[in-house]
């Protein structure tokens, strides 16, 4: 008897211990399986004048998570996973909305009417010079004071079999910054189940006016605030880039990338020849450059593809647009952002889809003037993966 009591006990010791086992187990199975795709919407703070501004979280079946606020359709997180499956927040940014109100970089920010620069701040369409505002030098940068980075969208979140997203609409006044017509925007950010970010954009205006949308998000697939971007390898496909000058005004110029240190053709690390004394990263300090793209109409293109080698994260951007700038942070300065991390020079880079700077000026650069009764189309898919 005293035998039986001892088989019994090993037996019910044993199954206790398997229940424990299956109880520790289960949840790592659920996080790691497949899930459907989520959006959350929270309060994320208040505007000066006391507009709620909303966050909304967007989460795929593979725990990709963006998380994108109505205030200037800002990206204030973007996290994917690494070689390993671990989850890192890959672009800049601040903890909180009061950051975003002085957000001199652009983290993550929607850009327009017009992203980029117009020299002299000013241009003439139809026979009418009109006046910008003066907010980088003599020049005009992504549309001056109060761009779209910094207007409360109206939201509309979205959730499909196999993505979520965000609609986001705002109507630019006639005259706003600046720019002539009122300008009636659609931005639509989707998340797919294929780990992609996808930037569409659709606008129509009453009045002739230029027009340059793209997204401004800082990456650094390492993980923000994790050092700089030097290793990180980029394959652009571009033959030609604009070579800039004083204020990195465009001089008209359509230059070769060939026995350049501009030449990203075949991939090279972001850091090998950003120091070379050549006369374009001089200006730059460092690249900052619109980079031609080697396709012609409006079908979507692959413009980069980026590697980071330690965590074999790795970015592809495809898109509509004739070019992307490419810029290495050169003008970060080491100020407070997510973490308690300070955001040094080259601690991220940016691939921002869009037509040419200054274009308003130079016709004959592909036109950025849209006219009434046409409606402007773009895309840009941000693709991310682990080698």
């Amino acid at each position: 008897m005293r035998q039986r009591d001892i088989v019994r006990d090993i037996v019910r010791f044993y199954m206790i211990l398997f229940s424990l086992v299956v109880l520790a187990t289960g949840p790592v199975r659920a996080a790691s399986s497949p899930g459907k795709p989520m959006i959350e919407k929270t309060t994320f703070g208040k505007t000066p004048d006391g507009q709620s501004v909303d966050l909304y979280t967007l989460t795929n079946s593979h725990r990709v998570e963006v998380r994108v606020m109505n205030y200037g359709g800002i990206v204030v997180s973007l996290r994917v996973p690494d070689k390993n499956g671990k989850l890192d927040d890959i672009v800049l940014g601040y903890d909180n909305f009061a950051g975003y109100l002085d957000n001199k970089p652009y983290f993550g920010a929607i850009i327009g009417r017009y992203g980029n620069r117009i020299a002299g701040a000013e241009f003439t369409l139809d026979g009418t010079t009109y006046h910008l505002a003066k907010n980088n030098g003599p020049n005009s940068l992504h549309s001056g004071f109060k761009g779209f980075n910094k207007v409360l969208w109206n939201a509309g979140p979205f959730t499909q079999e196999h993505a979520v997203g965000v609609v986001f609409t705002y109507t630019s006044k006639d005259g706003e910054e600046g720019f002539p017509g009122n300008l009636k925007t659609k931005i639509t950010y989707t998340l797919t189940d294929q780990n992609e970010l996808e930037f569409a954009c659709e606008a129509t205006t009453d009045k002739a006016t230029p027009i340059n949308l793209t997204h401004h998000s800082y990456f650094n697939l390492r993980g923000e605030g994790n050092g700089d971007v030097l290793n990180h390898e980029i394959m652009l496909n571009a033959d030609r880039f604009l070579v800039v000058g004083a204020g990195l005004i465009p001089s008209g110029e359509l230059r070769s990338v060939a026995g350049t240190p501009l030449d990203f053709r075949k991939s090279h690390a972001i850091g090998a020849r950003i120091n070379d004394a050549y006369e374009q990263l001089v200006a730059g300090g460092g690249y900052d450059h619109t980079f031609v793209l080697n396709h012609k109409g409006r079908d979507l293109v692959l413009g980069a593809k980026v590697r980071e080698p330690e965590t074999g994260r790795v970015l592809e951007v495809s898109t509509t647009e004739p070019s992307l700038q490419f810029y290495t942070g050169n003008f970060l300065d080491g100020s407070l952002g997510k973490n308690g991390h300070h955001y040094a020079k080259r601690s991220a880079f940016c691939l921002e889809a869009q037509h040419f700077p200054d274009s308003p000026n130079h016709p004959e650069f592909p036109s950025t003037i849209l006219r009434p009764g046409q409606t402007f189309h773009s895309r840009t898919v941000y693709k991310f993966s682990a080698e």
